[in-house]
């Protein structure tokens, strides 16, 4: 693509180097870049898949421009611009998160770029800012999270102007879409899969942590861990297998990251001290090994295996984006329809769990109530009036 070796937003060049030339010898990098660009020549996820997984992922930004669009179900053609034309986003009615946006935005780019002047970085901010409001706007359902802003900034730094807002677009509806919802009850259901997780590899180890709930985990997994990764080669790393795998994957990415720390996790027995480590990243981590591991995890102990993935709505993007090339596949619309069955769904489950208190708060009143209509039925039989005499106070006589 034309566009592929361009610098984007004035970023420095050592942003394009990630580290994967002091990985490799340089015959075995060469093999591994003409192994993706085909692939992306191809628009092979399935080997995409593979290859984001192997050491060193996608190994360069340049190449990045190239796999994330496929990856995310769009094209963009030899100039760079996005195949699907557009009107102007600003005439577009204001989202009822810009504010909070904007709050956010000030506190971006706290670890990375670590060069730039203050203007280059107030440049980058408007962008941001820009970037955000527009898949906002074009997509008012969705509501803001705080986090949003950790996952666009990684986008706005790889991908060219003319592919952020279609990559987000995407991502946000088809991906994310959960963590976009009205209520954070989706994302807590996701936590839920990590203990079963670990049950499955190290009961003890998940015996342990379970004396905290697994909130520790909300952070890393709605930000899909750039809220904590400091050093830009690795979160652009960890993104090239988030979005190469299913979304699932990032619940095994945390839960092999959990396992990496048994020992410093056995050595707190506290819950608060366990929530705190836990929610907490290590810096050190050895990013290649823990993605290899998760993967093979997966392969072990698939979603379907787990005790809570039943309890998952169908309308989730954990099924609806279980396998990644129907995924790519799917349209933006369909991801709306997917959000108002998921918004339908916790609509009919605040008012069940709201009838349920009001049951319990007055289930003296509706005891009495049904045994009365028994014993009338009944004709007051004896058994009927033994209950009744026995159960109800006699206030209510």
């Amino acid at each position: 693509m034309a566009w592929e070796d361009e610098a984007v937003d004035g970023r420095e060049e050592e942003k394009e180097d990630d580290g994967a030339d002091d990985q490799y010898d340089e015959p075995a990098l060469a093999r591994q870049r003409a192994r993706i660009i085909d692939a992306c020549r191809r628009r092979d996820i399935d080997d995409l898949q593979t290859l984001a997984v192997s050491k060193g992922g996608f190994l360069s930004d340049a190449i990045r421009r190239q796999a994330w669009p496929i990856l995310l179900g769009f094209r963009v053609d030899e100039s760079g611009e996005f195949e699907e034309g557009s009107d102007s986003w600003k005439g577009l009615a204001r989202h009822k998160d810009e504010d909070q946006v904007k709050l956010d935005v000030d506190r971006s780019f706290v670890y990375y770029p670590s060069n730039d002047t203050p203007a280059q970085l107030d440049a980058k901010k408007a962008a941001l800012s820009d970037l955000i409001t527009e898949v906002l706007r074009r997509q008012p359902y969705l509501s803001y999270f705080q986090g949003y802003h950790d996952i666009c900034q990684v986008f706005l730094l790889v991908l060219p102007p003319t592919a952020r807002a279609a990559a987000v677009s995407r991502l946000s509806a088809l991906r994310i879409r959960d963590f976009m919802l009205p209520s954070l009850k989706p994302a807590l259901a996701h936590l839920r899969l990590i203990p079963d997780i670990l049950w499955a590899v190290d009961p003890a180890l998940c015996a342990h942590i379970s004396r905290t709930e697994p909130y520790f985990a909300l952070s890393d997994t709605i930000t899909m861990f750039a809220h904590n990764v400091q050093q830009y080669s690795d979160i652009a790393r960890l993104f090239d297998a988030l979005l190469a795998r299913e979304q699932v994957f990032s619940l095994y990415v945390f839960a092999q990251i959990v396992l990496h720390r048994r020992d410093e996790l056995f050595e707190h027995d506290e819950p608060d001290m366990l929530h705190f480590t836990l929610s907490k990243l290590p810096q050190n981590l050895d990013l290649d090994a823990v993605i290899d591991s998760a993967a093979r995890l997966f392969e072990r102990h698939p979603p379907e295996s787990l005790r809570n993935w039943r309890s998952i709505s169908s309308a989730s993007a954990l099924k609806t984006g279980r396998d990644v090339r129907r995924c790519a596949a799917q349209s933006l619309q369909e991801g709306h329809t997917y959000f108002q069955q998921q918004q339908r769904e916790l609509v009919w489950a605040a008012k069940r769990e709201q009838a349920l208190k009001t049951m319990w708060a007055n289930k003296a009143v509706i005891l009495a109530v049904v045994i009365g209509f028994g014993a009338v039925y009944f004709r007051k039989s004896p058994i009927w009036a033994d209950l009744a005499a026995w159960s109800i106070p006699s206030h209510f006589f």
